[in-house]
């Protein structure tokens, strides 16, 4: 049941934060493989992406991709939370009848990596849908992709899995090179064009773009966090409270 109630509480999260989700996505894509200053910049920082996507996609294109992102926080977070809630009871976290600091690290550890392997190609699909726009704003080069067009997410998927895995530490790098990974164009026989695998793809942003390239969405990625963080926790202890009285 424990996670059950995790999914639920990170779905009900979500809906908060979804919004800075698809601003993350777009800032992250933009400018990709160039030079700053060689581009377009339709996304200047949060405030302004969320005013720009408002005003050209409207503002229901905020919440793009959002029946996946419920979807891939319910199994994720779900997964996550409950695992870590199975070994927390089970007294695996506890040493010598104290919480222990490096057991309670290892199961966060393996809780989040196990949530975010099963939960990726839910994330493949949300970044796809997140990234389609007008357009006079896209960024990206698949901006008008098809979801499922033979091939391309079985590349990206499995290209997209091991970043993956780094982004349930926060880390905006990993979630720069999850981002492209997953939305990178194919070729007729199924193969990346862009990048060959993860080293490459943070090899090649960051010789094109700078370290600055790098944090792309930063703020948003931040901004998202903690709310998101916040939401999760008070919606999954309230919701342990009602389930068990």
């Amino acid at each position: 049941m424990d996670f059950m109630l995790a999914g639920a509480a990170a779905c009900g999260a979500c809906l908060f934060t979804n919004p800075l989700e698809v601003v993350k996505t777009r800032m992250q894509l933009q400018g990709e493989l160039k030079r700053w200053g060689s581009y377009r910049l339709h996304y200047r920082n949060v405030f302004h992406a969320t005013y720009t996507i408002w005003k050209v996609d409207g503002l229901l294109a905020l919440q793009k991709g959002l029946l996946p992102a419920l979807l891939y926080q319910f199994c994720m977070n779900g997964i996550r939370l409950g695992s870590y809630a199975l070994m927390e009871t089970s007294g695996y976290t506890l040493s010598d009848g104290k919480i222990s600091g490096a057991k309670s690290t290892v199961a966060g550890a393996l809780a989040g990596v196990t949530g975010a392997l099963l939960a990726s190609p839910i994330y493949l699909v949300k970044t796809h849908l997140q990234v389609q726009s007008t357009s006079t704003i896209a960024v990206g080069h698949q901006y008008k992709h098809e979801v499922f067009k033979p091939g391309s997410w079985l590349v990206s998927l499995t290209a997209g899995m091991v970043s993956s895995v780094f982004v349930v530490l926060a880390m905006t790098p990993f979630d720069v090179v999850s981002t492209r990974l997953y939305n990178q164009p194919v070729d007729r026989q199924g193969k990346g064009t862009f990048y060959r695998g993860y080293l490459d793809c943070f090899s090649k942003t960051m010789r094109k773009e700078g370290l600055f390239g790098l944090y792309k969405g930063a703020g948003a990625s931040y901004f998202r966090l903690g709310p998101h963080t916040i939401l999760s926790l008070l919606f999954w202890e309230e919701l342990r409270k009602f389930y068990w009285q």
